[in-house]
């Protein structure tokens, strides 16, 4: 097994200390590369100063090729890919093709923006004293971009950094998780077949204890981080003079509304809960975990829901049967199976669910679990639903703001006043009417508040956060 070369420059090369890859599911070795040593490091990102300012000259069409380019080579290795995320991180490969398919839009969303980020006109004239004046206002890019990534998405959360730094002609330093650099290492290679210049992207696999150097290294003025809370208010108060984004996860809800009555509703919300709270093993910073449900609804949905989990599919990740495959390591399921042991010992009721097997977990629904609990509290990040009666749709709503974390939120309603109300009162970035809060398209804003983090990735939304404006006033002009 031959290392996997990492990226300086759209260069191929490799570090000093090598680091193996292990799957989840049965711990053999999936694939090597190495660290990058703090020379090579220093060189990406001397690299990434230097071509700031060709990047950012760089035409829209040069721009638009390159992401059309990685957005076709992906979707025509569709299985090679998937199979890689897979065997490093774990999803079942139903999800890692669709992980591959998002990233694939996602490029093509990046190549298209890239050709219409022009900018805004205004007409000054709307005063007499700025008569013959107009003003074009343009986006320009703050500088390099450093990329922070998760293990949980290792191809699409990689396109998320990369793909709008690209649009608007910014270098980027990809920073990928340690657990799961080989898909940010093969968009790597996939990048340095572009025209684009050379430094314009690095991917430097790095332990996590090495990347403050980067963090703090002013000629990255910018900083997108998607990862924990606590690191990610580290990363706020190491540099507060950077521009930093942060999507930092949550305990997303979802909230079954008193309308929401007949038995198609609840079997479709039964469906779409059980998958998307253990979809990914539940690794995913919208994955349900807290379920409110009308007390007028629940005693019909509680067995709907326990019966749809029980229905999932657990087991080897590379099955095409497989619904839920395992954590990303023995420690990450582990943590989850003592927060539910400590909610059990507070007095729930597991009504489905068992015993962990290693990295693996099974799908697991909670009742009467108190709301201070961790496993409600918390980010539990594992396969984990905490179901709870609720005596109102807006004592739903008050108890989905009840947590430090605001990312998305679902609401199962019919109403259209109902749907308005949870926009207006839930403290989330993005409200999901009919279904689950698990819902993602890659061209929307996507961020929250509170503990969920600040700015919006998307890719229309992240090429703002990337850039800053820049206006051009033209004086004496016939208008």
């Amino acid at each position: 097994m031959e290392p996997r070369a990492f990226w300086v420059a759209g260069r191929a090369v490799h570090g000093d200390d090598e680091v193996t890859v292990t799957h989840p599911y049965d711990g053999r070795a999936v694939g090597r590369t190495s660290w990058a040593t703090p020379d090579q490091v220093e060189a990406a990102v001397a690299a990434a100063a230097r071509v700031a300012a060709q990047a950012a000259a760089l035409p829209a069409h040069v721009r638009a090729a390159a992401l059309d380019h990685v957005s076709r080579e992906l979707a025509a290795r569709t299985a090679e890919v998937a199979d890689l995320i897979t065997a490093e991180n774990g999803k079942p490969i139903i999800w890692a093709r669709a992980e591959v398919g998002r990233a694939v839009s996602t490029f093509r969303w990046a190549a298209e923006e890239a050709r219409r980020f022009s900018g805004e006109l205004q007409r000054l004239d709307t005063d007499p004293a700025a008569t013959g004046r107009i003003a074009l206002v343009r986006r320009v890019p703050r500088g390099p971009v450093l990329g922070i990534t998760p293990f949980n998405f290792p191809l699409n959360l990689v396109a998320h950094k990369v793909a709008p730094a690209l649009a608007v002609g910014a270098p980027v330093i990809v920073k990928p998780a340690p657990a799961t650099p080989l898909s940010a290492l093969l968009l790597g290679g996939i990048l340095a077949g572009t025209d684009l210049p050379a430094g314009m992207v690095s991917v430097l696999p790095l332990p996590n204890d090495r990347t403050a150097a980067l963090v703090d290294d002013p000629r990255l003025p910018v900083v997108s981080f998607t990862g924990s809370g606590p690191v990610g208010a580290q990363i706020r108060r190491q540099v507060p003079d950077k521009h930093v984004t942060l999507e930092l996860g949550g305990n997303a809800a979802a909230v079954v509304c008193a309308d929401w009555a007949s038995d198609e509703d609840l079997d479709f919300a039964a469906r779409r809960i059980a998958t998307f709270g253990n979809y990914q093993a539940g690794q995913s910073c919208i994955a349900v975990q807290r379920v409110l449900v009308h007390e007028r609804r629940y005693a019909a949905f509680l067995p709907r829901l326990v019966a749809a989990v029980r229905a999932l599919r657990t087991g080897d990740p590379t099955a095409e049967s497989t619904d839920v495959g395992p954590l990303v390591s023995v420690e990450a399921a582990r943590r989850v199976e003592t927060w539910i042991d400590e909610a059990v010992a507070a007095g729930a009721t597991v009504e489905v669910g068992g015993r962990r097997d290693g990295a693996s977990h099974p799908p697991t629904v909670l009742t009467g679990v108190p709301p201070s609990a961790r496993v409600s509290a918390e980010e539990v990040f594992g396969p984990v639903l905490v179901v709870s009666p609720v005596e109102s749709d807006d004592a739903a709503f008050a108890a989905v703001n009840d947590s430090a974390y605001g990312l998305q939120a679902g609401v199962f309603t019919h109403r259209l006043d109902v749907a308005f109300t949870a926009a207006r009162v839930l403290e989330v970035g993005g409200v999901i009417v009919g279904d689950v809060p698990s819902y993602r398209a890659d061209q929307m804003p996507y961020g929250g508040v509170k503990g969920s983090g600040v700015g919006r990735e998307g890719v229309r939304a992240a090429m703002d956060d990337y850039t800053e404006p820049r206006v051009l006033v033209l004086t004496g002009m016939p208008l």
